[in-house]
Formats: C-alpha cells, structure tokens, sequence
C-alpha cells in the first residue's frame, strides 16, 4: 500500500472498507496514480482478514468520469510505455477488482462513464442515486470499450442491449440503467449514504466464507455445465459443512438468535 494515498480517500468501519475515488476537480476521473492506488488497496483489502466488505465510491459530484486521458502521465502513469503494456497494467487493476473474493458495492453519485461505469459494473452490486448517469462513452473518443466491459456487460444485460450501450454510448440516467439491468437498485440522492450502509453492513455480519464462496462460484458459473456447477457446490458446502460459522448458525437457528460469525 502507498505510504501517502494522493487520489483515494480509505476508511475503515467494523469490517466495511469504503475506498473513495478523490479527485472531485477531474470527475474523479482516474489518472496513473489513482490506477496503482486503487490496485494496491483491492490487495490490501483481500489480504486482511478484517476486511470484509468493499464499497467504492466517488467525492464530489461524480463516481468516476473514466481514464483521465488528459494525464501528462500518459494513460496508465508510465509515459513512454507502449499503449499495450499501459492496458494491460489497467487490466490488473480490472482484475484486482474482480478477483477480490469479498462483497463488493458500487455506490454511484453523479457521472460513471468510460472505465468509471466499468468500474462499477465490476463491483458485486451497484447502487445509483436518482441523478447519477451512466455512459459507455468510448466510441465518443475514438476508443473500444475496456476495464472488462466487453465481458460484464454481455453477462449483465445480454449481446444485444450491450451493443446498445456502446456502439451508442448514450449518457442514460439511473432509472434507464436499472432498466437495462446494470444498477440493483436507485435511491434518491439523500438516502443513498444511508441505503448503501445498510447493505454493507449486512453483509460485512455475514458469514464471510460462505459468502465468498457463494461470489466465486456465481462469477465462474457461465463457464461451467451444470455437472460442474453441482460439484462445485458440493465442494462448497463440504467447506462450509467444516466450519465454526456454520455449526454457530446451526446452533442459532435452534435458539432463535442471530448467528455471531468470525469467519472460521
């Protein structure tokens, strides 16, 4: 983890880590720095057992406006690199995201465009506030879509709407992205702080193994028969069966309490 974050502001509250993009003046559009930041707390995050609950977020007005091209640091903040060796160092942060097997929440105010949208499409569940918008803005720019947008958003809403969004890359509004299938829920702007909390709470009280169990099987679902999928259950559960969090749920079942999970 840098020593000093310049563009993220982290906080850590009873086991949800609210990592928020802080750069209100660009949109909070992500420049060199931002990208390895944001790379090096999904690490932190899935390496620290305390952490069990990911919620990213935007200062300001804006979740993310997308990859500051502006940036005289070039794409990825490594000037002079081939273009393709500064994707692929975006992709590990796409990456860092996806394979962080622990609840992930996009909480999105305001503008998500670009990579930005993409960003939040790979969280596990994203929440708009009524004016957030949200654009696959890439072909505006001369650009094909990337941050993993050519494989969420086919899996998210299906080939025909994703080609919608970004041959198009329409600014829509919330309520036209939770009918597209991107968004879980839309709040109104004063309860989104509130909403999101919720949800990250619950689940930071969950049982954090079997829930990322749960997230790893769903992410890998579509490239797996049923066979498959059924003995990846069987897998899971035999886990689960072998914990204390399970025989503490079991136990608290019987007595008509809420179970108390340490995720063991």
């Amino acid at each position: 983890m840098p020593n000093q974050l310049e563009t993220l502001i982290v906080d850590r509250d009873e086991g949800v880590v609210t990592v928020t993009m802080n750069r209100p003046a660009r949109k909070n559009a992500a420049n060199g720095r931002m990208w390895y930041e944001l790379l090096e707390t999904f690490e932190e995050v899935a390496a620290d057992r305390h952490d069990l609950v990911l919620v990213l977020t935007g200062a300001g007005d804006a979740f993310c406006s997308g990859a500051d091209l502006g940036d005289p640091s070039d794409v990825a903040g490594r000037p002079g690199d081939p273009y393709l060796m500064q994707m692929r160092a975006l992709a590990d942060v796409a990456l860092g995201l996806h394979r962080l097997a622990k609840p992930t929440i996009a909480k999105v105010g305001g503008i998500a465009a670009g990579a930005g949208m993409s960003m939040a499409l790979g969280c596990d569940l994203v929440v708009a506030s009524e004016s957030a918008r949200f654009s696959q803005i890439f072909s505006r720019r001369g650009l094909s879509v990337d941050f993993g947008a050519s494989w969420l958003l086919p899996r998210l809403i299906g080939l025909h709407r994703a080609k919608e969004l970004t041959f198009f890359a329409d600014i829509i509004s919330a309520q036209e992205a939770a009918e597209f299938g991107v968004v879980n829920r839309v709040v109104p702007d004063d309860q989104l702080d509130g909403f999101v909390d919720e949800w990250a709470r619950r689940l930071a009280a969950g049982p954090p193994l079997a829930l990322s169990l749960t997230k790893t099987m769903l992410n890998n679902s579509l490239g797996l028969s049923m066979d498959q999928a059924l003995e990846e259950e069987s897998r899971s559960q035999a886990v689960n069966f072998g914990t204390a969090d399970t025989k503490e749920a079991i136990a608290a079942f019987a007595e008509k309490r809420e179970p108390q999970f340490k995720g063991r």
